[in-house]
């Protein structure tokens, strides 16, 4: 008799456990669900704020260039206007600033929409080192018009890599103008500007091939508490700065599987290291 009891309080208490079990299993389903719809609801949201706010980018910028037109043709017409010399300098003045605030309007939108923009990669195999090349020699006449010493430095022979040739270059030449602009504002400073961007394949810790790029450059160099913000968009040390050209490079660099990551010492200059998977092996010396 005690043991039918003994034996059916087991099963009961087993079944009230088993019970209690299921339903704190059924309870954190329903939250992660319940999570997981948040989620998305949010992720949407944001996807449809980005389609508005680059709508609104382009809405904008279609009248900002007819202002801008507009200002150029009303400059032009002050010139021809019989009054004094004084006053016409005066509207001319006025004129010429209007148009710099419209340019650097445009400059910002653009910025926007490059950080903003959907994503959209065409890679093939292509010659790294001679990209790198040809954007060097884009950039050459910036580089000295700032008294900067520009050069890549990369072993011979192609260093073949699958990439969106034309979005690299973009977030390289992020990386040369943010360079550029810290040496040509570090006036204090007596060591030459140089700015040197190298390019060699190399290995990850887990052995994957990969190829790395290094910017580096011999400016002011950029402190701890500066280096943890740089990729945040819209935020920079420089005066008139739109502070999405390194987040838009970061942005390029991710989009290709790859990372950048910087290394810098105030006084001593910043090295910029962008590393890339090496889908393709390729490595070629000249004339094979």
């Amino acid at each position: 008799m005690f043991g039918t009891l003994f034996f059916l309080f087991g099963a009961l208490a087993g079944a009230l456990v088993a019970g209690v079990v299921a339903l704190g299993i059924h309870k954190t389903l329903s939250a992660r669900i319940r999570s997981a719809e948040r989620r998305a609801r949010s992720v949407e949201r944001l996807a449809e704020l980005g389609a508005m706010t680059g709508g609104l980018a382009h809405e904008i910028k279609n009248p900002l260039s007819t202002i801008g037109l507009n200002a150029q043709l009303l400059g032009e017409g002050i010139e021809e206007l019989p009054v004094h010399e004084e006053e016409k300098g005066r509207l001319v003045r006025r004129v010429q600033s209007l148009r710099r605030e419209v340019e650097r309007l445009r400059g910002i939108l653009t910025d926007f929409l490059q950080f903003a923009g959907e994503m959209r990669l065409d890679c093939k195999a292509a010659d790294l080192h001679l990209a790198i090349e040809e954007l060097i020699d884009f950039f050459l006449p910036q580089a000295e018009k700032a008294g900067i010493r520009l050069r890549a430095d990369h072993p011979p022979g192609q260093l073949m890599v699958e990439m969106d040739i034309a979005h690299i270059k973009q977030a390289l030449l992020n990386l040369l103008l943010n360079a550029t602009q810290a040496m040509a504002g570090d006036t204090s400073s007596q060591r030459p500007r140089e700015l040197i961007v190298r390019a060699f394949p190399t290995r990850e810790p887990d052995r994957s091939e990969a190829v790395q790029i290094h910017v580096i450059d011999t400016g002011p160099g950029i402190d701890e508490q500066t280096q943890a913000k740089i990729f945040r968009p819209y935020f920079t040390t420089k005066s008139g700065g739109t502070g999405l050209g390194l987040p838009t490079a970061r942005r390029i660099i991710e989009a290709h599987g790859g990372r950048i990551d910087v290394h810098s010492e105030t006084g001593r200059g910043t090295d910029f290291v962008i590393t890339l998977p090496l889908k393709q092996a390729g490595r070629e010396e000249p004339g094979r």
